[in-house]
């Protein structure tokens, strides 16, 4: 007796596991460059603590911001697609059922095949067929603003908290390196992280974002360290 094949997909988990990932990456990397920028430039301990704890709130509410923007404007985009379908839907179904029928032929099927599935998908729901193979917007794929700005605020405030809390447990003297070495180490994790979750392999990642990450770090230190010179 058959047993039905069950498959688990992670495709469903790419909206919020982006802002995620771009949330504690961002919340790791710009407030331990901040830190580190602070603290080469021969900053105290309360001057650099000061700073990085507005570089967290700062950074958490301009992610939240501009996720729900940017991803806001795809909404918009997709519900004046989705409302031109409907209207040509209704003026013109014929030429939408031909339409589809199209896209099935030159995904292979056979032209008497293709008018066959355009017109069962088109009885069944016109407007979801259309959306999902002309418009490429799916119910996995639709945008949704307040969940990535709330999920990219949230994660950027995880990732700020690391070096924050490097910065407290540091002995003064070694501040530097230790916040540069542990943010290192958590921007590490963070892609171990969104690698797995994904269902992607861990290596790649996990490297792309601690050089990346080491880039911006360095950067900003060597700035703070040539401004504290100066001044």
């Amino acid at each position: 007796m058959s047993r039905l094949h069950l498959e688990s997909h992670r495709a469903s988990r790419a909206g919020w596991l982006r802002a995620a990932v771009l949330g504690a990456n961002d919340g790791i990397i710009s407030t331990a460059s901040l830190v580190l920028g602070m603290a080469s430039a021969a900053s105290g301990r309360n001057a650099v603590l000061l700073a990085g704890v507005a570089g967290w709130i700062a950074g958490a509410m301009s992610m939240a911001a501009g996720e729900y923007v940017s991803v806001s404007s795809q909404s918009d985009t997709e519900h004046a697609d989705l409302a031109r379908e409907r209207r040509e839907l209704t003026e013109d179904p014929e030429s939408e059922a031909k339409e589809l029928a199209q896209i099935y032929v030159a995904r292979g099927l056979t032209k008497e095949l293709a008018r066959q599935v355009a017109e069962q998908l088109m009885a069944h729901d016109a407007l979801s067929a259309h959306a999902r193979d002309e418009l490429g917007i799916s119910e996995l794929t639709a945008a949704r603003p307040v969940q990535a700005a709330l999920t990219s605020a949230a994660t950027f405030s995880v990732g700020a908290a690391a070096p924050l809390l490097l910065v407290l447990a540091a002995p003064e003297s070694w501040l530097v390196p230790v916040v540069a070495t542990g943010s290192m180490l958590c921007l590490a994790l963070l892609g171990v992280a969104g690698a797995r979750t994904g269902g992607a392999k861990a290596a790649k990642p996990a490297l792309r974002v601690v050089l990346w990450g080491a880039l911006a770090m360095a950067l900003t230190a060597g700035i703070g360290l040539l401004i504290g010179k100066a001044v």
